[in-house]
């Protein structure tokens, strides 16, 4: 079983530079390797805000990151830095133009795509190895912190997945299945889930059902890195659990690999939830690749509850300095050493 799974953002210049640092040097570990979430992919969710919702004639823009030294930023600092909208009054449903490609990860795809097999049928990747690609999730991109009013959340929403399924409709006819995995992120929605609102994430996993069952599909877990890492402590991972066994049930399809994150800490309360999962053959990866001189600490205490699990960060490494990739990338193959002990 792989012992290693990267989320998806990496802070470097283009899917080759990603491909060449990690898919080369940990695919012996992974199943698969994302293209890095380049350009302005970067800060994950961010580009979807300024070049989707912000342009679109029925969404006003209510706030915009603070300009810095008098230049536009499209990127926020932090949450109350964030964009914000709403849809404009009258207008009880929206659509995105350009379907299968309108959200951009359809097109960022099909260009990652070819660097990936050309790097593969040169023998620079594993053969093994399959391009993964990371989409957020319905609520993650819409989250009631940028659309505070109900009915606009709402209406966004459902436009978003109505565009979301015809980008992995041309993904899925345009890359070859078995090369292919396709991960749904979802950091508002864990973050829901321990707001005591789990049965309203789970809807959105419907769009599972549209991917053929010879595309591995992934689900990664998030709690937030905006303004810093993790932007909520839970007590414990109960609510991520609960999120995880909803996800795999109602996905309609097999679910291949789940990532769940965790927290500096060896707590054995925090790690008991574990025991409740129900993968249903779904890899389980726990996101614990962080500060390494505690690793085994929270290693041992999660193996107490999980027999058999695979590790990764605890989230993409988009907003991390460039300068700090040699260190991650050591801690990934110390990671995964230790974990084969």
């Amino acid at each position: 079983m792989n012992a290693l799974h990267l989320v998806g953002s990496v802070p470097l210049d283009t899917p080759k530079d990603v491909f060449e640092a990690f898919g080369r040097a940990l695919g012996p570990h992974l199943a698969c390797c994302p293209d890095g979430e380049v350009g302005l992919r970067r800060h994950w969710i961010s580009r979807v805000h300024f070049q989707v919702f912000a342009i679109h004639p029925d969404i006003e823009v209510v706030q915009r990151p603070a300009l810095e030294d008098g230049v536009e930023r499209l990127m926020p600092r932090s949450a109350a830095d964030s964009w914000r909208f709403r849809v404009r009054d009258g207008v009880e449903r929206i659509r995105f133009g350009e379907p299968g490609w309108r959200l951009g990860f359809a097109r960022e795809a099909l260009n990652s795509w070819f660097v990936f097999r050309t790097l593969k049928e040169k023998g620079a990747l594993p053969a093994h190895l399959r391009f993964q690609v990371s989409m957020p999730m319905v609520n993650s991109a819409a989250p009631p912190r940028l659309f505070p009013d109900e009915r606009s959340c709402a209406v966004v929403r459902e436009a978003y997945a109505l565009a979301l399924e015809a980008e992995v409709a041309t993904i899925v006819e345009k890359i070859p299945h078995r090369e292919l995995a396709i991960q749904w992120d979802c950091s508002t929605e864990l973050q829901e889930a321990y707001q005591g609102r789990i049965a309203a994430q789970v809807p959105q996993v419907a769009l599972s059902a549209k991917i053929p069952s010879d595309v591995l599909l992934g689900f990664h877990l998030c709690f937030g890195t905006l303004g810093g890492w993790p932007r909520f402590t839970p007590k414990d991972l109960g609510a991520a659990v609960e999120l995880a066994n909803a996800y795999v049930a109602a996905a309609g399809r097999r679910v291949d690999w789940v990532h769940i994150p965790v927290l500096d800490t060896s707590d054995d309360a925090f790690f008991a939830p574990l025991r409740g999962l129900e993968p249903r053959g779904a890899r389980i990866y726990l996101g614990m690749v962080h500060n390494m001189e505690r690793f085994p600490a929270r290693l041992a205490a999660a193996r107490k509850h999980l027999n058999d699990f695979g590790v990764g960060a605890y989230c993409g490494f988009g907003r991390l300095p460039p300068e700090d990739l040699p260190r991650v990338l050591e801690e990934h193959r110390r990671a995964a050493d230790l974990l084969s002990r």
